[in-house]
C-alpha cells in the first residue's frame, strides 16, 4: 500500500506566478492568437460561402450538394463565433461591475 504524502503548503502568490509561467501552455499559441485563427477560419468560409453562391446564381456550380454545405458551414461558424462575443461581452460587463 502506498504511502499518504503531505499536501505542501502554498501561498496565493505561487498559484499566481504557476498561472503566469504556464498561461500560454503547451501549444505555444495564446488565446488571443487562437481566437484570431477562429476569426480568419470563419473569414475564409464566408468567402467560399460567397463563391459558392455566386456559382449557384451563374450556373457554373459543379457539385450542388457542396455549395450546399459550404454556405451552411459559413453560417453556422458565423452564428457560433457571434456566441462566443457575445459571452465574452457579458463576461466584461461581469467584470467592469463586479466592485472592488
Amino acid at each position: 500500500m502506498a504511502d499518504i504524502q503531505a499536501i505542501k503548503p502554498f501561498s496565493t502568490a505561487d498559484l499566481f506566478k504557476a498561472k503566469t509561467t504556464s498561461s500560454v501552455g503547451n501549444s505555444g499559441v495564446d488565446f488571443a492568437q487562437e481566437l484570431k485563427n477562429a476569426l480568419g477560419d470563419v473569414n475564409k468560409m464566408q468567402v467560399q460561402s460567397d463563391q459558392a453562391m455566386s456559382d449557384i446564381a451563374t450556373g457554373s456550380v459543379k457539385d450542388l450538394h457542396q455549395a450546399a454545405l459550404a454556405i451552411d458551414k459559413a453560417e453556422i461558424s458565423m452564428k457560433l463565433m457571434l456566441e462566443v462575443r457575445n459571452k465574452a461581452l457579458s463576461a466584461y460587463k461581469e467584470i467592469t461591475r463586479t466592485q472592488m
